[in-house]
């Protein structure tokens, strides 16, 4: 019987292009497959040692580079011999972003795609936005990067305290300022208007708060991120634990994505090695129910900035981390380890890619080296979830307890 479920969201690592990716505009995405291929003997040992290297399609997909078999994620697929248990995710829902992806591993398909704004939100939404917000105006307007649009705007938000307003491909309302000129706190009420505003037909996935701090001309967002996602619908995974009085513990922005709804401790993190830390410390403390984690230094530091490199080493990072995981589970926990999209740091543009999620799961007291294969939906994962935690199923999602159990 599992008492425990460690859930770890690598933020963005997609393993290639979904077969609909023509619809959004991302054919011949694969951001683990560029990252091999783009950065020489480039090694996942750990992640490797439970069937990452194993999973359909990515063993094609990392020939591409200049790595051997035996440098291949700890082997090919045909040498290793794995101790975890892997597949694929297909994604069913009408997005590529942070907020579908998860509402989806945790049985929310999401039909029709939340609005987005390639050419700056109307003028009705910002009027009314400076107005209940008693702001004095907005800068930008427009698509525009993160990093970016805080260097072109920084001097002028800082002389006339107005807000850096700024979107993407994705339905984001997002919202920069310097700290020192609206606190953190400040800057949330702002975001909670911006909320309350974009509901109905304007309804964004999510409105992200933007601090950054100027240290000597040098602008850098710092990590007070938070996001006010639209709320989940009831019968997710996490609302269903809740409703049986099993723990939903939080790490980094997953409490942000639900608004909080289903869980019952929440911790902020700095960046994916912190987060690595407070995983650690709430598996010292739980003693039965759901420790759910969200890296995202993947997708927000090197994903949206084209940068395989710092990617790339995220990703080693994470992999020198995994044995010290590992060695404090329990004989009675089970061990996740997925993505929510893709962010291939190869490809053009800044914006999330439509890809295949890697699925790796382990546990001392279950099967080793067995193939999930593909699924068919993200939300198999979190039907999983439920049903090794004994409760009942979720809205959507087909459990593979019955695969992966002794």
């Amino acid at each position: 019987m599992f008492k425990r479920v460690i859930w770890i969201i690598l933020d963005s690592v997609g393993i290639g292009e979904l077969p609909d990716a023509d619809l959004f505009g991302d054919v011949g995405a694969d951001t683990l497959g560029h990252i091999f291929e783009t950065i020489k003997d480039y090694n996942l040992p750990n992640m490797g040692k439970l069937g990452l290297g194993n999973i359909d399609g990515i063993a094609e997909s990392i020939k591409k580079s200049d790595a051997t078999d035996h440098d291949i994620i700890s082997g090919s697929a045909k040498k290793l011999e794995p101790v975890g248990i892997y597949g694929k995710a297909k994604e069913v829902s009408a997005g590529k972003d942070t907020t579908v992806g998860h509402f989806e591993m945790t049985g929310i398909w999401t039909k029709q795609k939340f609005p987005t704004y390639p050419n700056g939100f109307p003028k009705e939404i910002i009027d009314r936005f400076i107005e209940e917000s008693g702001i004095p105006g907005v800068l930008c307007n427009g698509v525009a990067s993160g990093t970016e649009v805080i260097k072109q705007y920084g001097i002028e938000h800082e002389k006339t305290k107005k807000p850096i307003v700024y979107t993407s491909a994705d339905s984001v309302f997002q919202i920069a300022c310097n700290e020192d000129v609206y606190s953190p706190e400040e800057l949330y009420r702002i975001c909670m208007v911006a909320r309350k505003i974009l509901v109905g037909k304007n309804q964004v996935a999510r409105v992200i708060a933007r601090p950054f701090v100027d240290k000597n001309g040098v602008y850098t967002r710092t990590s007070n991120r938070k996001d006010f996602s639209v709320e989940p619908e009831d019968g997710n995974l996490l609302d269903v634990l809740n409703k049986n009085n099993i723990n939903v513990w939080a790490v980094g922005k997953i409490n942000d994505i639900f608004c909080g709804k289903g869980i019952n401790k929440a911790v902020h993190i700095e960046n994916n090695m912190d987060g690595v830390d407070k995983t650690l410390m709430l598996m010292n403390e739980m003693d039965k129910g759901l420790i759910f984690t969200n890296l995202v230094e993947f997708d927000s530091k090197w994903g949206h900035r084209r940068d395989v490199d710092g990617y790339s080493r995220g990703l080693v990072d994470f992999d020198n981390r995994l044995p010290e995981i590992i060695s404090n589970l329990r004989d009675d926990d089970l061990l996740i380890i997925n993505a929510d999209h893709g962010n291939d740091p190869a490809y053009k543009g800044t914006d999330h890619t439509r890809e295949y999620i890697p699925l790796l799961v382990y546990g001392k007291d279950i099967k080793e080296g067995i193939n999930l294969g593909t699924r068919k939906s993200f939300a198999d994962i979190g039907a999983t979830v439920a049903d090794i935690l004994n409760v009942s199923k979720t809205k959507n999602g087909t459990s593979f307890k019955e695969e992966v159990m002794k």
